[in-house]
């Protein structure tokens, strides 16, 4: 079932995420269809339960606040204004690496992917109108700088989870995994260095409207404050009201009107995650998780193997629940006793999930992160993936890091 749906989603992404949509609903079809045991009615009340769980309704309250604000934000001339004043301070050429370093900076206060994601990816958008680049491109760029903070911050669900799970300190698992992940993000900088610089130098305003950019900047420095992401969505949903009305951009009904607008342009997102999280409630009744968490932990040999087990673990379970905190959590007490088993560092372990399911979250199509950038830069979520740097040299990253160690072992003994 799972290989069935993301197989779909890679072949039928699209430039909308409306063939997702209906990949999703004809997925859940067939998973409610083909569950056995139960009968057809309580089949539908274990899709609804996950469809209602209590972390993805508070995903669709963030959808619906995000949508607002980048909807409302637009119609005042807000992201122009912010767009202006970016470029003044950052030659176009730079505007990519710009924004991935500005969303590793901010994810790292911030602790979360998604509040960072819907603080930088109107203003990209915006960029990638002006100069030219490929909106996919520049969307990868800030999704993967997210995943930067997501998975060092120290207030971060993924760093505490990771590290409680494993019993060792956050500042220990910090140290341990910084030098994994610096060297990623400075790869992949160069990258974006090398792509940015086809951006179009474009004319500017001759003098930017500070008080439209009000609502951004308070998004910003809230957000970089480690503010709760739906708190600072609701400071800067107030704020786009007052200053457009004061501003004479629109009335109050014209508000109205485009924070709805915006809303419903987030109503293909928050679908495909209810299904999404009805399909996996399935999954996990019939066993799947269980059945692969079991067969994979049985076939450990060897600490190399053990550590691959973790990973291969976190990652399996992480495209099940499409939550990369809920996925660590699924299979932490599972890795501890592999780890402990074969002598692995507690911080490494808690490095190895932490860091493998931050790379998969961040390559997922359907997960919260991917669909959030989508429907902000009003693009698919799978024409996002193939610029997902990041999270792809983090991967690599981690099994060169197995296989390094594995050598250094087998040296040791020789």
């Amino acid at each position: 079932m799972v290989a069935l749906l993301i197989g779909f989603s890679i072949y039928y992404g699209g430039v909308s995420n409306a063939p997702l949509l209906f990949i999703f609903a004809l997925t859940a079809i067939i998973a409610v269809l083909t569950t056995r045991g139960v009968d057809l009615k309580e089949r539908v009340a274990i899709f609804s339960t996950g469809a209602g769980s209590r972390n993805l309704l508070l995903m669709v309250w963030i959808f619906m606040f995000a949508g607002a604000f980048a909807a409302s934000a637009k119609q005042m001339g807000a992201a122009d204004a912010m767009v202006d004043l970016t470029l003044r301070l950052l030659p176009a050429h730079f505007a990519l690496v710009g924004l991935f370093f500005a969303a590793c900076i901010t994810s790292l206060c911030m602790g979360t992917s998604v509040g960072t994601i819907v603080a930088l990816i109107p203003i990209a958008a915006g960029i990638a109108e002006r100069t030219e680049m490929a909106m996919p491109m520049v969307a990868a760029a800030v999704v993967g700088g997210a995943f930067f903070g997501d998975n060092l911050s120290f207030i971060s669900d993924t760093t505490i989870v990771a590290t409680q799970t494993q019993g060792c300190k956050l500042s220990d698992k910090f140290r341990f995994n910084v030098r994994m992940v610096l060297p990623v993000a400075v790869i992949a900088g160069i990258i974006y260095v090398v792509l940015g610089n086809g951006a179009t130098e474009i004319a500017l305003a001759e003098e930017v409207m500070w008080w439209k950019v009000i609502p951004y900047l308070t998004v910003l420095i809230c957000a970089a404050c480690g503010m709760n992401v739906l708190t600072v969505l609701v400071i800067g949903n107030l704020l786009t009201c007052c200053t457009g009305i004061i501003d004479g951009s629109y009335d109050m009904m014209g508000w109205i009107n485009s924070t709805l607008q915006g809303i419903m342009g987030m109503s293909e997102l928050i679908l495909i995650s209810m299904l999404a999280g009805g399909i996996f409630a399935l999954i996990s009744h019939n066993g799947g998780l269980d059945f692969v968490v079991n067969s994979i932990s049985r076939r450990v040999k060897t600490r190399s193997g053990a550590e691959f087990s973790i990973c291969t673990l976190v990652a399996f379970a992480n495209i099940c629940t499409a939550n990369n905190t809920i996925a660590i959590l699924s299979v932490g007490d599972i890795a501890r006793r592999v780890s402990e088993q074969f002598e692995i560092d507690p911080r490494r372990s808690a490095s190895l999930l932490d860091t493998t399911s931050c790379c998969v979250q961040g390559l997922l199509p359907y997960g919260a992160q991917l669909l959030m950038a989508s429907g902000l830069a009003g693009i698919s979520a799978m024409s996002i993936v193939p610029y997902l740097f990041y999270p792809f040299l983090l991967g690599i990253a981690v099994l060169a890091t197995i296989a390094i160690r594995s050598r250094k072992k087998q040296g040791s003994h020789a």
